[in-house]
């Protein structure tokens, strides 16, 4: 039987729009949930509640939020299995890729609440003898838009810093993911105690997204906005907060590599190779999207690739934890990854593993062959599927790994640790992990792309700078004297 949602959760109670709308079960179809189908008069409601709840969340002691914050926590890793029960069931998820997020979601919350208690400002110079500062000071309400993929771990880090530092907010989850974006939150917040306002959960069905996220920017209420998802999206809400003059930081899509050296311990790459390529269907941001492996290395690496690759097993997740790749998100987005696999082999490509689609289900699919004309190539693919291409220099590829419009991470697998380092320089990526995959993320980190990966940074202190104002005050000590005339 389908879930049925009271209300969403604006200023602490649950707020009924008398419209609800279904929240499905990748794997299978049925409806999950019936979930509260909100309009511009709940985000209108949602924006005055965080205003409201501003002063006095922001006038409260720091230790006191952060305390707030490892309750939070702590209710997160009291609710651990439930949580990984809505990530399978709501979000296709794999019982190990459940485990990972509900474990890794605490950890925001304690960084969350250390970044407290590290420095918000510091003394300045001045000429004029002033005791002159620089300091930081929460922003006001704050929009948080959350993705489908790590719904629980990418919602997290979008409000977790934010709210730890005195802001308040108005979450906004995907449509797909609403519970495990939005509602559970609302539920453990209300538990742990925080107080009414601090975070308002507004869902909404396809049809309602653009009125409700137009107002979640444009709303003379709202001081920052933090989205994640897909570039397209992005650039219209970057663009948009950018015509109001508002903070925003956005992480948006990403087209991977991960280099494989002549001197890389094979097994250590095909590893990497296979997490990164295929964990969560190859739903994640930071996925490897390209294999680049050198000519002297390319057939042995494969031949253990796809060795590898073809053990995982492909179902649906709720019904065996063995299923380690389940169900894409929706028809919408099997359709796509379809859409390249044909294309590819249309125009030359060849399939060395898997290349097949059941409905939502695609198995691990390796292809070789594949050129800069196909789609699979310079489009972001977002499911499991990955080119292997050769290379013959370090410099060569270099220029395939940047021969994209994104710029989200990358991954370099070689013995030698400088020559690592020089590859790393060249790439043009926010993140690059030496021996390991694309595929990272750690509470405290400065996470984030460049190019059309995005904009800003989450983790410890750049989160703290991207949801916080930068403010001058002095203390005029030394008697600045003023021109005569005056």
């Amino acid at each position: 039987m389908a879930r049925v949602f009271e209300g969403m959760s604006i200023g602490g109670r649950a707020v009924s729009s008398g419209r609800t709308f279904p929240d499905y079960n990748p794997a299978d179809g049925s409806v999950w949930a019936e979930i509260p189908d909100g309009g511009l008069q709940e985000t209108r409601a949602a924006i005055e509640a965080a205003h409201a709840a501003f002063a006095g969340w922001a006038g409260l002691p720091f230790n006191k939020r952060s305390h707030y914050m490892i309750k939070v926590a702590e209710v997160f890793e009291q609710r651990k299995m439930d949580v990984v029960e809505a990530i399978r069931a709501e979000g296709g998820g794999w019982f190990g890729k459940g485990m990972f997020e509900s474990g890794y979601v605490p950890e925001v919350f304690y960084a969350a609440a250390a970044s407290n208690y590290a420095a918000i400002g510091e003394v300045v110079p001045s000429e004029h003898h002033k005791f002159s500062m620089a300091v930081r000071r929460p922003m006001g309400v704050v929009t948080v838009i959350s993705p489908w993929n790590f719904p629980v771990l990418l919602t997290a880090r979008g409000l977790a810093f934010a709210i730890a530092a005195g802001n308040t907010v108005v979450l906004k989850p995907s449509e797909e993911t609403p519970y495990c974006g939005g509602l559970l939150f609302a539920e453990i917040f209300k538990e742990a105690g925080v107080p009414d306002g601090v975070l308002n959960v507004v869902t909404c069905s396809r049809e309602n997204v653009s009125v409700v996220g137009d107002e979640l920017i444009d709303n003379p209420r709202i001081k920052g906005i933090s989205f994640t998802g897909s570039t397209p999206v992005g650039r219209m809400i970057a663009a948009r907060a950018g015509a109001h003059l508002k903070k925003c930081c956005v992480e948006l899509g990403g087209k991977d590599s991960l280099i494989v050296c002549d001197d890389a311990d094979l097994e250590r790459a095909t590893a990497a190779a296979n997490f990164g390529s295929f964990m969560h269907q190859g739903q994640i941001c930071m996925s490897v999207e390209k294999v680049l492996v050198h000519e002297k290395v390319f057939e042995p690496f494969l031949a253990r690739f796809v060795e590898r690759a073809a053990k995982l097993k492909v179902g649906d997740p709720t019904k065996d934890p063995s299923h380690v790749i389940g169900p894409l998100i929706n028809d919408k987005q099997a359709a796509k990854v379809k859409e390249q696999i044909e294309d590819a082999v249309a125009r030359g490509a060849r399939i060395v593993l898997g290349g097949r689609v059941d409905g939502r289900f695609i198995e691990p699919t390796i292809l070789v062959g594949v050129t800069p004309d196909m789609k699979v190539y310079q489009d972001e693919t977002f499911g499991p599927v990955v080119p292997v291409i050769p290379f013959r220099t370090d410099a060569e590829a270099v220029a395939i790994a940047n021969d994209t419009e994104y710029g989200r991470s990358s991954g370099v697998i070689t013995r030698d640790e400088n020559r690592g380092l020089a590859i790393a320089q060249a790439l043009e990526t926010g993140m690059c992990h030496i021996n390991c995959s694309s595929v990272n993320d750690e509470p405290h980190v400065p996470f984030g792309g460049v190019k059309a990966s995005g904009l800003g940074r989450h983790g410890g202190r750049w989160s703290h700078e991207t949801f916080t104002e930068t403010r001058w005050i002095t203390l005029d000590r030394g008697g600045r004297p003023y021109p005569p005339m005056f």
